[in-house]
């Protein structure tokens, strides 16, 4: 059986070995958060800062017992987490759908358990759960993710499990945030298309939603325009793949300019009206035959990826709006606030617009601690939790907002440093899975709150109030330094 604690002379050497570095930043990063929701909700009758009954108090508490937390994943054995990484996935995944069944209606969402006098989000610790699960099949013996496709679907289904039983708990924030762990998979030799299909499918997304009012020779604008970008996609990968063939991407741009000719011609010369989607659609099919062609001609198989990436993105396209349509009214509300489509300053985009100028207000340096007046009337809605930055931007002003931006950066290239010195493969992707949550939370994070992401309910992490939050990263952070301490050590069992 495996030991839980290590000897003395082993304990020592883990503080030795700690990056204390890392720590530091923490302490910082969690104590700042206390202050900074003891400011989002001071009250000018009840200001003690360690009370109970006050937001920051309860943080405090959730702090100083995070910090016991932290402390005692410090003295458990790395080979602990190694061996019973699996089985710690099981169990928070069966938690997390029994979650979906047994948890309250909380604002139409049933992600948090009831648990006595407080309430725990089990999908924060489903987190590290889930790094540690990714990190146990890359590290299994001779895996490598390209050897076949077989490794892709196994990574694919430890990170997509938890998505759809976080869905199932009506939780789309929470779950957006493990799609992060695919850039682990493209450090460990996925293949960039997967990064590139999924930016494109954003894009594809976004200009199909925002552009539906106008008309472009009969087609929606959006339309329009990502058919075309289909068409010169085709025409820069045929140059890609096709191994100096340069007469496959100069057949499909002169073919593609000629269509385009005929087509000015006749709308604009002759005055025949041109039904646009038809051939704007016959044309990418014409140019995928021509491919398949040239692929079975030529042998160059890779020919067949910008076939696949134009049938994907023509599938993808016609299949937003329904997806659209799927999602609750509130959430159509806050993607139209985000691309400009409706404003809505009383309704989806209040909380942004009031903490835009919130943020604006603080200007260069501030106003000063407990001085907001937007914080202090409490026009922000939730400023304690998810909008704590705008509380950080208006007391502290610009210079307050670029030094939690600096910590949150140092945190993220310390913890890359730790991945890229790991000599085992099972803490350089566990490393990695944390700085992707750790990138992922602060970008929609601070994204939500200046107008740039819709508003999905992402924290801000050891700045938002919530002990959910606050422990599920403490406990990502705190394995990853045992990990990193003990890549020296030698312990005596």
């Amino acid at each position: 059986m495996l030991p839980l604690r290590p000897n003395n002379s082993a304990s020592q050497s883990i503080f030795r070995n700690l990056d204390w570095f890392t720590v530091i930043i923490y302490l910082i990063m969690v104590l700042a958060g206390a202050v900074s929701i003891y400011a989002a909700s001071y009250d000018f009758d009840q200001a003690n800062m360690l009370s109970f009954d006050e937001f920051s108090g309860k943080q405090m508490r959730w702090i100083a017992l995070g910090l016991v937390m932290g402390f005692v994943l410090l003295l458990i054995e790395t080979r602990v987490y190694e061996t019973y990484a699996y089985a710690i996935y099981a169990v928070l995944m069966v938690v997390l759908l029994a979650t979906a069944f047994i948890a309250p209606d909380i604002k139409g969402s049933r992600s948090w358990l009831v648990l006595g006098p407080m309430s725990l989000q089990p999908a924060e610790f489903g987190k590290f759960a889930t790094a540690l699960a990714l990190a146990k099949l890359f590290s299994g013996y001779n895996f490598q993710l390209n050897a076949k496709f077989g490794n892709y679907l196994k990574a694919g289904f430890i990170i997509i499990l938890p998505i759809v039983l976080i869905l199932m708990e009506h939780e789309t924030g929470s779950a957006l945030v493990y799609l992060s762990l695919f850039f682990v998979l493209y450090r460990e030799g996925m293949s960039g298309l997967v990064l590139f299909g999924a930016a494109w499918a954003v894009v594809i997304f976004v200009v199909a939603v925002k552009f539906t009012d106008s008309l472009l020779m009969g087609v929606e604008l959006g339309q329009f325009w990502i058919l075309s970008i289909v068409m010169a996609i085709m025409v820069v990968m045929a140059a890609v793949y096709g191994k100096r063939r340069y007469e496959v991407p100069r057949n499909l741009l002169c073919g593609f300019t000629l269509c385009w000719l005929v087509v000015i011609v006749l709308d604009n010369i002759f005055d025949i009206e041109v039904p646009g989607l038809p051939v704007m659609l016959g044309m990418i099919g014409v140019a995928c035959l021509y491919l398949l062609f040239e692929t079975l001609r030529t042998h160059l198989n890779k020919l067949a990826i910008p076939v696949a990436t134009a049938v994907l993105s023509v599938g993808f396209l016609f299949m937003v709006d329904r997806a659209f349509d799927e999602l609750q009214p509130h959430q159509q509300m806050r993607i139209k606030v985000v691309l400009g489509i409706e404003e809505d300053l009383r309704g989806a985009g209040y909380n942004v617009n009031q903490s835009k100028i919130a943020i604006g207000s603080g200007g260069l340096l501030g106003k000063g601690f407990l001085e907001g007046t937007q914080t202090k009337l409490k026009y922000v809605p939730e400023q304690h939790t998810d909008f704590i930055f705008c509380t950080i931007g208006e007391e502290e002003g610009f210079w307050g907002t670029m030094l939690v931006e600096v910590l949150f950066l140092a945190l993220v290239f310390r913890v890359v440093r730790i991945a890229e010195r790991q000599p085992k493969i099972f803490g350089r992707v566990y490393a990695y899975c944390v700085a992707s949550y750790f990138i992922f939370h602060f970008c929609i994070n601070i994204g939500m709150v200046i107008g740039l992401c819709p508003v999905i309910g992402i924290p801000l992490p050891f700045f938002s109030y919530g002990g959910s939050s606050l422990w599920g990263f403490t406990i990502l952070l705190f394995i990853l330094l045992r990990i990193d301490a003990s890549r020296k050590m030698v312990l005596s069992y």
